[in-house]
């Protein structure tokens, strides 16, 4: 496959998967996520193969669906399906799948850090959920989440939309490691894994599953539900605004709020 939006490097043990749309801060549209399950059928294939490591350019993971083709989608879904789909693939190869984050991770950005067995996290990066800002709300994402934070730190990051540090989200659960330098974290659980049974990492994930499973049928509920937020005429509004004048859900009057927001060192953001 020729790979567009992301970067594939395959080495003894591991294949490292970057997210590679400068453009679009590492935005997802339906070729990217096409091209990030071709990359797991790869690591798959190789039977040679422990770790898959999921990462972004550097200061940005990723920033979740494009908008401007989400709201295009012809499924009326906003991709909420496939993308629901590589969750679940991720949460089932039976390679252990690491999200190596540093910087922005943001709607469905969170989502594929959730999905990961593992998630290592610089000090700088920074977890938000800002679909409710567009009167959407983070349907692929959730069921994920939860199943690694529990209810109520899902449900404030929904509420709030604001951006989560790293110490936050290892708290949260959403973290399994903050760390200044992933490299040697990776080694570290490296030389954890390739110790393992490969037999023993896909039965371990099978296993899970059964015990909190994320079903085909949850996304097809997702994916029902987003479509239902999306068809709304303030939302498409909001997406237009931005997507066509770059002015952000509380600048549109359609619905939203009037006031800029801030994050914590006060600075413009979502």
């Amino acid at each position: 496959m020729d790979y567009r939006g992301i970067r594939v490097e395959a080495s003894p043990d591991t294949m490292r998967v970057t997210l590679d749309r400068p453009d679009r801060r590492n935005g997802l549209d339906a070729r990217t996520i096409a091209e990030i399950r071709h990359a797991l059928d790869e690591a798959e294939r190789r039977p040679d193969c422990r770790i898959v490591v999921l990462a972004g350019r550097p200061g940005v993971f990723c920033t979740g669906m494009d908008l401007a083709e989400a709201v295009d989608a012809p499924e009326g879904d906003g991709g909420v399906a496939d993308f629901h789909a590589l969750l679940r693939r991720i949460s089932t190869t039976p390679r252990v799948v690491v999200a190596e984050v540093d910087g922005q991770a943001a709607g469905g950005g969170v989502g594929l850090a959730a999905a990961c067995d593992l998630v290592l996290a610089t000090p700088r990066s920074t977890f938000s959920l800002p679909e409710a800002l567009w009167g959407l709300l983070p349907c692929a994402v959730l069921p994920f989440l939860v199943r690694r934070t529990g209810f109520q730190p899902a449900y404030a990051m929904t509420l709030t939309t604001r951006p989560v540090p790293a110490a936050e989200a290892h708290r949260d659960r959403l973290v399994d490691e903050v760390c200044d330098d992933p490299a040697a974290a990776l080694g570290r659980l490296e030389f954890r894994v390739t110790k393992v049974a490969t037999e023993a990492i896909g039965e371990a994930k099978r296993y899970f599953g059964l015990l909190w499973p994320v079903t085909e049928e949850a996304g097809r509920v997702a994916a029902a539900e987003f479509a239902r937020l999306m068809a709304a005429p303030a939302v498409r509004d909001r997406i237009a605004a931005f997507t066509l004048h770059q002015r952000m859900p509380w600048e549109t009057g359609a619905g939203g709020g009037t006031r800029p927001l801030a994050d914590a060192d006060g600075r413009r953001g979502t």
